[in-house]
This record gives structure tokens, C-alpha cells and sequence, in this order.
């Protein structure tokens, strides 16, 4: 099973401050087992979608180039406190997860 994302959102005005925490391996595939010398292998998240009251805000193609557990950063315009924000990725082995979360009231 995938780790959790680890969501806050913070409504500052009409905009939405989204920070997401995403855990994922990331593997590139060019690092080796520090047991076996094998090659770990590829295992990267190569699609995510941010949404807004299930609307696509935003939609990323990711590669291997990313880091382990990657980060992510964005603003929405036009948020309502009690509306919802979802975050949906996939990997390459078609494996993915996804979180939602409500505004909050503004800061």
C-alpha cells in the first residue's frame, strides 16, 4: 500500500495555499542494492492531479529526476472555505493514491 499525502491548505483571501507531502520511493533505477549489488528498480510517480470541487486545477507528468517522498506547492484562486481539494498520483508500475481536504476558514 502507498504511504499517505500529507495535505494542509490555508486559505489566505480568495486563494488556496496547497502544500502536499507525497510518499513515494522515487527510484530512478540507476541506484544499486547495498546487499545483493542488483539494481533497484525504476519506480517513479508519473502523473499527478490537483483538484477543486473535483474540477482538474492542475494536472504534472513527473519523471525519475524527482526526489524521494516529493513535495508539492501551489496556489488556487477563486477557493471557498468548506470547498475541497484532492491530490491524485500514478506510478509507473500503476500504483497510486489520493487525499482530499477541506478549506478551512479564511487566515
Amino acid at each position: 500500500m502507498a504511504d499517505p499525502i500529507r495535505m494542509k491548505v490555508r486559505l489566505v483571501g480568495d486563494v488556496a495555499e496547497v502544500r502536499a507531502l507525497i510518499g513515494h520511493p522515487m527510484e530512478t533505477g540507476l541506484r544499486k542494492d547495498p546487499v545483493s549489488g542488483q539494481l533497484i528498480p525504476l519506480h517513479f510517480i508519473k502523473n499527478v492531479t490537483v483538484t477543486h470541487n473535483d474540477a482538474v486545477v492542475m494536472e504534472a507528468q513527473w519523471a525519475q529526476a524527482l526526489s524521494r517522498n516529493p513535495y508539492l506547492q501551489l496556489r488556487i484562486r477563486g477557493v471557498k472555505p468548506d470547498d475541497e481539494i484532492g491530490i491524485a498520483w500514478i506510478d509507473n508500475r500503476g500504483e497510486g493514491n489520493a487525499a482530499k481536504a477541506k478549506v478551512p476558514p479564511r487566515a
